[in-house]
């Protein structure tokens, strides 16, 4: 992957499609004052750059669909905290997970259809092997988010 420095052009062109990532090339053209095919160049190097490593789905937020989702802090035992992250992924209620610096040592993004199920959902991480302490912070609005 060539390292590659991105202008202002690149940086517009990456936040118009992050905000609509359907935008046709003769749209984003005109956004950025370009040629069609010149925003086609610049898609191409920022693809192969590794910069846009591809192209997704955004679905509506979970609150909007009554949904509830949560920030879980774990605390984990050393010895068995790759079995406990490898039980967490398996949930289909896990959107993501990260390592974290700090008091704990992974957080989880849960998504879960009502708070009773969330409950649930909290319980098992609980009781899979390697999982010392959970934490949860419950979502209640998005103030703004960047995909």
């Amino acid at each position: 992957m060539a390292k590659r420095n991105l202008d202002d052009t690149d940086r517009k062109l990456i936040a118009f499609l992050r905000a609509n990532a359907r935008t046709p090339t003769a749209a984003l053209a005109r956004n950025l004052g370009l040629s069609r095919s010149a925003v086609q160049e610049r898609l191409r190097r920022l693809e192969r750059d590794g910069v846009i490593q591809g192209y997704t789905l955004t679905v509506a937020s979970d609150a909007a669909k009554g949904g509830v989702s949560a920030h879980v802090l774990l605390t984990l035992d050393p010895k068995m905290q790759d079995r406990a992250m490898a039980a967490v992924k398996g949930l289909p209620e896990a959107t993501a997970a990260y390592t974290v610096s700090g008091a704990h040592d992974a957080i989880v993004m849960l998504t879960a259809e009502t708070s009773a199920h969330l409950d649930e959902v909290l319980t098992r991480i609980g009781k899979f092997p390697g999982v010392n302490r959970t934490t949860s912070a419950i979502l209640l609005s998005t103030l703004f988010e960047r995909v």
